[in-house]
């Protein structure tokens, strides 16, 4: 029996938690979803930055891939911020990388080469363009940062989709030890479910917030009452092996 998960519960972790439950490719859902941040877009944006977007877009769909030092796509990417406004900004560089039809080695270079914002916005885009797990490195390099920004956006539906279970636990605690909020997790209640694991590791941070006389979050408390199996009522779960 855990005694850090009944110190906030009453009971035992639960049973270890089943494979994420298969997504919607890249190709179903892409659509739809950049329609909508573009709707968003326009809506927002003023006439001189909604023909300014208009035409990067356009260059970006005629001009994909790279062409010498840096694409044209890529320079757009990094005037966003100045034409559509620091906050519409990450809705126009995902739209651009999408036009773009940029793959993992684009996004990439991107990434390694681009200010805080652009990174964020590759993060964003990443589950609109890269149906498999080549992007991984990206996420878990924003997941070694102390932007929050950056960590929030890295736990978006790719991640969801992509992440182990190992890195995809100690990112659910990172976002506790830094206050991201846990609403940036994608997928958060369908892979907390019946999570042992991350039980047993949530009543560890719990119980030494406790003894240093710190509070308990109350995201902690909330993504605990997630790995409940939804069937089972609180306080009479089983419990499984310890993540090494």
């Amino acid at each position: 029996m855990n005694h850090h998960s009944r110190t906030l519960h009453g009971g035992t972790p639960p049973t270890a938690a089943p494979p994420p439950a298969a997504q919607p490719t890249t190709a179903t859902t892409a659509a739809p979803a950049l329609a909508s941040l573009r709707a968003r877009l326009d809506s927002r944006l003023d006439a001189p930055a909604r023909a300014w977007l208009d035409r990067a877009l356009s260059e970006a769909a005629d001009h994909p891939g790279t062409h010498g030092p840096i694409s044209v796509w890529e320079l757009r990417i990094a005037e966003a911020g100045r034409r559509c406004g620091h906050e519409n900004a990450d809705g126009a560089r995902v739209l651009l990388l999408h036009a773009a039809r940029a793959d993992p080695q684009a996004l990439a270079r991107v990434y390694r080469q681009g200010t805080a914002a652009e990174r964020r916005a590759v993060l964003h885009a990443l589950p609109h363009l890269v149906p498999g797990p080549d992007a991984l490195p990206l996420v878990e390099d924003a997941l070694r940062t102390n932007d929050t920004r950056l960590v929030a956006a890295a736990l978006g539906p790719y991640a969801a989709r992509h992440l182990d279970a190992h890195n995809w636990r100690h990112a659910v605690l990172k976002c506790l030890f830094t206050g991201v909020p846990v609403d940036a997790v994608a997928g958060l209640a369908e892979r907390a479910r019946a999570d042992a694991e991350l039980a047993r590791m949530l009543g560890d941070h719990a119980e030494e917030r406790t003894a240093a006389g710190r509070p308990v979050p109350e995201d902690l408390r909330r993504v605990l009452a997630l790995t409940e199996p939804a069937d089972t009522p609180t306080g009479t779960h089983g419990r499984s092996g310890k993540e090494s």
